[in-house]
């Protein structure tokens, strides 16, 4: 970066706080933080590698931090109040959270805005174990959850994308956990470090999760316990369809899997504020697209990044940033 660019963006990232967030809050110094997820996920990889790749562009002094919190579900609102400057989340998830459905959000977040979208393909992904399919016949998603005898499910906190997909497979079935748990099925809620053990144990028999090409939960469960991958029904499909989520078959990539698994591709967006300066959103997409190569290198994940697929909006599920569209427009990509 040439001198006065630098200079330009010191002036920028000063007048606009970029301490803990954006919105052009009073600064108290030159701080840019990235909405991630716990370390040891892709997000953790992929916000840390672009952290590292930000740091040689910006300007001496300013700090590039990567947040573990939030999640799929969260990372939308924090940068919508302004308390991270960018963010990682679901095409899905971002479109939600602008549109204010009420699957998840209990309001619009229109300051919502995106710079790069399409990072990578997420499906939603169902492992039942054999144990629990041998034991009760049920082999399938729907047989499982509206039988005499329902699972013991497993999936993360509140935050991440699966509790929300959940509900929406429960009910698009006509079913709730509530009415699981009366049947005798149970809902477990923990983080991914301990869902192989909690297998392992024969403490649970379906797993659900936004799975990714080389997910470490996934790809330890499916190795260390007999489990089977499931079609998503239907039903399920037709209610998740909409902006920033596309059906598309998963790939066979784990131990268990049949074939490729019928499921909904959730994508992947990096989020900003509409406020955020031209020149940083510019900066910053111009740096997750010209480091493709280095982004793949740090995560199997992100190979199937398309740069010249990022600013379209069933890749994006928001509308972009004024700064992330002016570097598209520039490269011939709008």
């Amino acid at each position: 970066m040439s001198l006065g660019r630098r200079r330009f963006l010191a002036l920028s990232l000063a007048h606009c706080g970029l301490s803990g967030g954006l919105g052009c809050k009073k600064a108290t110094g030159d701080r840019i933080t990235i909405g991630a997820m716990p370390p040891g996920t892709s997000w953790y990889v992929f916000a840390a590698t672009l952290s590292q790749l930000l740091q040689r562009s910006l300007p001496d002094g300013t700090r590039v931090e990567v947040v573990a919190r939030g999640g799929g579900i969260g990372n939308p609102i924090l940068v919508d109040r302004g308390e991270e400057t960018i963010a990682i989340a679901q095409a899905a998830t971002a479109a939600w959270a602008y549109a204010g459905n009420p699957v998840a959000y209990d309001r619009e977040h229109l300051n919502l805005r995106a710079l790069v979208g399409g990072l990578n393909r997420v499906w939603m992904a169902a492992m039942l174990t054999e144990e629990y399919i041998g034991r009760t016949g049920n082999d399938t998603l729907k047989r499982a959850l509206l039988s005499n005898e329902p699972p013991r499910i497993v999936m993360k906190p509140r935050g991440s994308t699966v509790p929300v997909v959940a509900d929406m497979l429960f009910d698009s079935l006509g079913t709730s956990r509530a009415e699981i748990s009366e049947r005798g099925g149970e809902i477990i809620q923990v983080s991914a470090n301990q869902v192989a053990s909690i297998f392992r144990d024969g403490r649970a028999d379906l797993y659900l999760e936004t799975a990714i090409r080389g997910h470490p939960t996934v790809t330890e469960v499916a190795t260390t316990t007999p489990v089977r991958f499931l079609d998503y029904p239907e039903e399920t499909i037709a209610r998740l369809a909409g902006p920033g989520v596309e059906r598309t078959p998963m790939p066979e990539w784990f131990r268990g899997q049949p074939g490729p698994i019928d499921s909904v591709n959730m994508g992947t967006v990096l989020i900003t504020h509409r406020d955020a300066p031209l020149e940083l959103a510019r900066l910053i997409t111009r740096t997750v697209c010209e480091n493709k190569e280095a982004m793949a290198a740090a995560h199997r994940a992100w190979e199937d990044f398309e740069p010249r697929e990022a600013a379209l909006l069933q890749k994006t599920g928001v509308p972009l940033h004024k700064g992330a569209e002016e570097y598209y427009r520039h490269r011939g990509w709008l």
